[in-house]
């Protein structure tokens, strides 16, 4: 939550604070002033990001009870297991991104933003174990490394210049294609422990708002941004660990600053 905390700090001092610095610079001169004239322009980004998980575990979660066929690594192996509650926690990545943007109006831009992003998400399991006669609770970490290529397209919408300052909102739809969920090196430096997989492929609905500050030489940007995952990535292996969650879904939070 700390880079949320941050970006939302950033976002409430561009917002109270530039208004008030622009009403003493109305006679500012405008740096590149034909920049928003051109038809196309090129950048790039650089970000941080946190990645978390949407996840809806099984119905009866509380209740349904896994036989030691399902507990592929909890050693000495139960009879049987319970999960009692799933969590996720997430870990700061980055992003570095290039930009392609097309200027379709005097107020509306599209963008094409292809960017590679790394982020893990660990998920917490809340097992209770039966072997016999005892009873034993354990909590289980399964770390889901992450390094996307993302094919995103953006539609922006801004506000009229004001001296060398324009806000903006965006909406956008994204590919994304995850190559290190799967892993083959993870498999093999975790041979006694199961590890949790994500589908390679996933889509993303996204929204945001930035601030575009002109410079003499370049324009420089920050946005923050949240991209939902639409389809379920958990990849199924008959295991405690994925049989005991019904649906998950990626969601990200992004900040980045672009020049442009």
């Amino acid at each position: 939550m700390k880079i949320g905390r941050f970006a939302l700090s950033i976002m409430v001092f561009l917002t109270l604070f530039l208004p008030f610095t622009g009403k003493s610079q109305r006679l500012a001169v405008l740096n590149m002033p034909g920049y928003d004239q051109e038809l196309f322009h090129f950048g790039f980004v650089l970000g941080v990001n946190q990645s978390y998980v949407s996840l809806r575990p099984i119905a009866d979660l509380r209740t349904h009870v896994f036989d030691s066929t399902f507990l592929p690594d909890i050693l000495p192996l139960p009879d049987s297991a319970r999960v009692l509650s799933i969590e996720s926690t997430p870990t700061p990545g980055f992003v570095i991104s290039i930009v392609s943007n097309l200027r379709l109006g005097d107020h509306f831009d599209l963008r094409f933003i292809p960017s590679l992003t790394f982020g893990d998400r660990t998920l917490i399991y809340n097992i209770e174990t039966y072997r016999k006669t005892d009873t034993l609770r354990l909590t289980i970490n399964k770390k889901v490394p992450s390094t996307y290529i993302n094919f995103p397209i953006e539609f922006r919408y801004k506000a009229f210049r004001y001296n060398n300052f324009r806000p903006y909102v965006l909406v956008g739809a994204q590919y994304t294609l995850d190559l290190a969920s799967q892993a083959k090196k993870r498999e093999e430096r975790n041979r006694n422990e199961k590890i949790v997989k994500f589908n390679q492929n996933d889509f993303y609905v996204e929204a945001g708002v930035g601030f575009d500050f002109y410079n003499e030489w370049f324009k420089f940007g920050v946005e923050l941004k949240m991209m939902y995952g639409l389809t379920d990535v958990l990849k199924r292996e008959g295991n405690i660990y994925t049989e005991s969650i019904d649906k998950l879904n990626s969601k990200i939070f992004q900040l980045s600053f672009t020049f442009e």
